[in-house]
């Protein structure tokens, strides 16, 4: 019997999943639309193929509800990542999805940064790096290859576009949790 977890979850993935298809001319079977995705929500898409990264687009914050930031960033994950050449329908039948639907936001408080690397949880929390123009973010999941909160950081930094050992008191570090969703494979 289902959980209403794993059935937000396998309804989230089939949703990004038609998305993508469409864009191919490939027909997909109605699914439901519970109310639950008419609410404003942010989500990340992830693609992989063959356990490598295919493409990873997404939204920090609500600006449209779920069903149509979900679509929105499946689309883009899939045809609009620059780190990746457009998705091509050879490759829809083994790429995997990922959804994850974000919390708003918290800005995090700290005195330099080993104050804010002490308040990071790891695995629970993503990050959003901001100084001036510099924006990056990492998805909590990201802490399965980098465990270690300088790690996180240096990495982050270096996604934004500045050094790993770059420090300023104007850096501003948001959080935020990720309930993530994998798409179930069948054997």
């Amino acid at each position: 019997m289902a959980t209403e977890g794993q059935d937000r979850g396998h309804l989230l993935t089939a949703l990004a999943r038609a998305a993508i298809a469409a864009e191919f001319g490939v027909s997909w079977p109605a699914l439901p639309h519970p109310a639950w995705l008419d609410t404003p929500a942010a989500s990340f898409v992830t693609l992989t193929l063959h356990g490598a990264l295919r493409g990873c687009i997404g939204t920090l914050e609500a600006q449209r509800t779920l069903y149509n930031d979900v679509i929105h960033n499946a689309r883009a994950a899939a045809f609009g990542d620059p780190r990746f050449p457009p998705l091509g329908a050879d490759e829809l039948p083994a790429v995997r999805i990922e959804v994850s639907v974000l919390t708003t936001p918290q800005q995090l408080r700290f005195t330099d940064e080993t104050d804010a690397l002490r308040q990071l949880r790891p695995g629970i929390d993503g990050v959003i790096f901001e100084y001036g123009p510099y924006r990056s973010t990492f998805l909590p999941q990201v802490w399965e290859q980098l465990p270690e909160p300088i790690e996180f950081i240096m990495h982050l930094k270096q996604k934004a576009g500045l050094s790993a050992g770059f420090w300023n008191d104007g850096i501003r570090l948001s959080i935020y949790q990720a309930e993530k969703f994998k798409e179930e494979i069948s054997k």
